[in-house]
């Protein structure tokens, strides 16, 4: 299944609609266009997977080094739906305990809008 993305802003927060299988053959895609987003300003990160049925470790890979990324630019990332074949895949790694997810769009914006704005009042 080809890897579809698309981006929309909310305010600070950039959610990225990902389609497809997320493996070692699109997972380069994903990971330029995020990079992309990063370098660009866009520091809040949302992805929602709730399109993505199939995840393999070069995808989680992407998703920790973006992560990482986000957080040294002041920024953060939250994953949306993700099936419970990614799910499984995360808490076998331990990157469940890593990864913010959110049952939806709305609750991964509202959280990550909370926690930017105590992070300006600190």
């Amino acid at each position: 299944m080809e890897l579809l993305l698309s981006c929309t802003n909310e305010g600070p927060v950039t959610i990225v609609d990902v389609q497809g299988d997320i493996d070692a053959l699109s997972a380069p895609a994903l990971q330029e266009r995020l990079e992309m987003y990063v370098a660009a300003g866009q520091r809040h990160l949302v992805l929602d997977l709730s399109g993505v049925p199939f995840m393999d470790s070069t995808g989680l890979g992407v998703l920790v080094g973006v992560l990482r990324l986000a957080r040294a630019h002041g920024g953060s990332m939250r994953l949306v739906a993700p099936s419970e074949r990614v799910l499984r895949i995360m808490a076998i790694t331990g990157l469940d305990e890593i990864f913010e997810t959110a049952p939806s769009r709305d609750d991964a914006v509202s959280a990550t809008r909370s926690q930017d704005s105590r992070t300006l009042d600190d």
